[in-house]
């Protein structure tokens, strides 16, 4: 039987959901994808795995790097499945592009090539947001690409974990993102506007500007 339970974080509220072996989800409230795997029968209540995941999102989000790992349990394919497992080896407060993510999926099965593409749908897909690191994986060229929470979030826990961020961006393409918009319209990147910061339809993201005019303050 699955548990679910709330959690509430500076970015909004999250679900959390486990069964006997481990936590199978963990969304953002109204993300792409939300609670996709969790089955019609599901019970409300707080399990040790549960109690667990809290404590490292606790640490997580008073901008600690948690020195555990609860155990983990997402359905996927075996393609997946691998390409999670890759995104659990990104360090704090560092990225990886989609690109790189292939070929080391490449040079794992002993192939010349892997899609850039379809190790983005496996990281678009992932179950278990935050502690399976997706918020780490940008484009080659800096561009953060969508994610399910919505980008505000990306860049906010990117901001948290003092990655470098001086080389990222936002491009125009990105704008049907909700979270885009929230950014775009904010103080901080109109004034990139006026600055003349604004470049070939790229808004760019710097750990040394806060966005927090933008998305909650950390507590």
């Amino acid at each position: 039987m699955v548990s679910i339970c709330k959690y509430k974080s500076p970015l909004g509220d999250i679900l959390l959901a486990a069964d006997e072996i481990g936590l199978t989800g963990l969304w953002f409230e109204g993300q792409n994808y939300f609670a996709d795997t969790l089955p019609n029968e599901h019970i409300q209540q707080e399990t040790e795995i549960l109690t667990e995941t809290k404590k490292w999102l606790d640490m997580y989000f008073a901008g600690e790097e948690p020195k555990f790992t609860p155990h983990l349990h997402p359905a996927g394919s075996e393609f997946r499945q691998t390409v999670w497992k890759i995104l659990l080896q990104i360090p704090y407060g560092q990225t990886i592009s989609y690109g790189a993510i292939a070929r080391k999926m490449a040079e794992m099965k002993k192939i010349s090539h892997m899609s850039a593409q379809a190790v983005g749908g496996a990281v678009g897909h992932n179950k278990i947001s935050i502690i399976i690191p997706c918020h780490r994986v940008v484009g080659a060229n800096g561009n953060l690409t969508g994610y399910a929470g919505g980008i505000d979030k990306k860049i906010s826990l990117l901001e948290l974990e003092h990655a470098d961020m001086r080389n990222l961006f936002i491009n125009s393409e990105s704008l049907s993102d909700p979270g885009s918009r929230n950014l775009i319209h904010s103080p901080y990147f109109q004034a990139q506007r006026r600055s003349g910061l604004f470049r070939q339809d790229k808004y760019q993201v710097s750990y040394a500007h806060s966005v927090r005019s933008a998305v909650p303050p950390w507590s």
